[in-house]
């Protein structure tokens, strides 16, 4: 009967913990992905809506009705995000992967320490069980030697906390698999959404291809045509310029929208260090005011006679005529969450004349042979930057540290992308593929940030790249060693 009782004790508590810690699960809940995805897209809403309106400015402007480039946009606009879409999810997949190999290495290694806890306890249950399984007041009233019930009940005490102990440890455990459980199953749920997007995202790329090719075929001849003529190419120029010249004041007014905000944040810091500071000052003077009227208190109270009790002391309140220290009105904190925060989404990153003191230094954008120069005549106008031939599908690298500032199609320069390198420095890169990266993300030298293609009406496969300051075209050969 007393073997049973324990098993049936020891079956009791490790049942009641795992269905503690095993709890009903809910319905499903959104993946962290999904959260994060959400939230980043928004962001880039925000981003990509004051963008459209800049472009929309510069192409209000235009009397051109039509090119046979623009048949192309949104195609060539497309198979750029189905790329991009297809290479971030493969980095999403590969980094899923890990922390699921991750998570499941854990969880054997939680399965093994809940497994010798489990038989610890039924070791513990065991030997409490042949002491007797007696209890204390038992103990207390069997009338035997107080040194050995003393020494019983210290034993008792014992056992009683490392049982606690123990129990503790295999809660904490069998909740910490739980939450590995959650995780998992979340990381797993996480690859069913990549594995979707992936096949999603294929389908859409290989039929844009399809309807690009057919595109092309259809507007061939009319692309040829108005390739020759300068008028076209003039007007990409400076759609090109004014796009260049609004982004650089639009970086500007963010830069100093940032440094607004750095100065608002130091503005906060200061103030709470400064109400800290006042309320231990503030504590400090109550501690030591409380510490002179017991000491006063102390002093006036009588003191006993030769055999006289000693009184218990017992501090009284403070009385209404003791001096108080009052309490100073604390410093208002501005709060960082009151006003909403500055819009520099576009900001430059890094310092101030890092991206000049590279000139000559720099690796070009994308390997390939130059084959047209800065200031070249072009079917009457004259090249702005240099045109690099390169093999279709080819990594574009970011120039230096910076931040990208539009991503995008534009007529004449297709998939376009600008980067940001600070003190108004800004890299052109066009004619892409790909584009790889979304505004606003921050990028380090050699970062690839597109693929080379022909988009934008181009015949050769390459990019072309310019290099501006203050807007100004600067000749690219000067800084990069070609």
């Amino acid at each position: 009967m007393k073997k049973q009782a324990g098993r049936a004790v020891l079956a009791f508590c490790l049942t009641a913990l795992v269905l503690a810690a095993n709890g009903a699960h809910g319905a499903a809940k959104p993946t962290e992905r999904s959260k994060q995805k959400a939230s980043a897209e928004a962001t880039r809403a925000g981003i990509q809506q004051k963008l459209s309106t800049l472009k929309r400015d510069i192409s209000r402007t235009e009397s051109e009705k039509e090119n046979a480039a623009d048949t192309l946009a949104e195609s060539e606009e497309a198979i750029s995000d189905a790329n991009r879409a297809l290479r971030d999810l493969a980095a999403e997949q590969g980094g899923t992967n890990a922390r699921l190999g991750e998570l499941e290495t854990a969880q054997e290694k939680l399965a093994a320490t809940i497994a010798a806890q489990k038989k610890q306890l039924a070791r513990l249950l065991r030997e409490h069980y042949k002491a007797g399984n007696e209890d204390r007041i038992k103990l207390l009233l069997s009338g035997d030697n107080p040194n050995r019930i003393n020494r019983d009940l210290q034993l008792m005490a014992y056992v009683s906390q490392a049982q606690a102990r123990l129990l503790a440890a295999l809660r904490g455990n069998l909740l910490a698999v739980e939450t590995n459980r959650e995780q998992t199953q979340n990381a797993k749920d996480e690859l069913e959404e990549i594995a979707a997007e992936q096949q999603q995202q294929k389908t859409v790329l290989e039929k844009e291809k399809i309807r690009r090719a057919a595109l092309l075929s259809s507007v061939s001849s009319k692309l040829a045509v108005q390739r020759k003529e300068v008028g076209n190419l003039e007007r990409d120029e400076q759609r090109l310029a004014g796009l260049v010249d609004k982004l650089t004041r639009l970086i500007q007014e963010q830069a100093e929208a940032a440094a607004a905000e750095q100065r608002r944040l130091a503005v906060v810091a200061a103030a709470r260090a400064r109400a800290d500071a006042e309320a231990k000052a503030l504590a400090a003077a109550r501690k030591k005011a409380e510490r002179e009227r017991l000491a006063r208190e102390a002093a006036a109270r009588p003191k006993p006679k030769p055999g006289e009790p000693k009184p218990a002391f017992k501090p009284d309140p403070i009385d209404a005529d003791e001096p108080k220290v009052a309490a100073k009105p604390a410093t208002p904190v501005p709060d960082p969450a009151a006003a909403r925060p500055a819009d520099i989404a576009l900001a430059p990153t890094g310092t101030d004349g890092a991206f000049a003191s590279l000139r000559g230094q720099l690796r070009p954008p994308v390997a390939g042979r130059v084959a047209a120069k800065f200031g070249a005549k072009r079917e009457g106008v004259t090249w702005k930057g240099v045109f690099i031939k390169a093999v279709a599908g080819a990594e574009v690298s970011a120039l230096a540290d910076g931040r990208v500032v539009y991503a995008g199609w534009q007529r004449g320069m297709g998939n376009l992308i600008v980067v940001s390198h600070g003190s108004n420095y800004l890299a052109v890169y066009a004619n892409n593929e790909t584009l790889l990266k979304s505004v606003g993300a921050a990028v380090k030298a050699g970062d690839p940030i597109a693929t080379v293609g022909n988009t934008g009406g181009n015949e050769e496969s390459g990019l072309y790249f310019e290099i501006r300051h203050m807007a100004k075209p600067l000749d690219p050969a000067s800084w990069i060693k070609f």
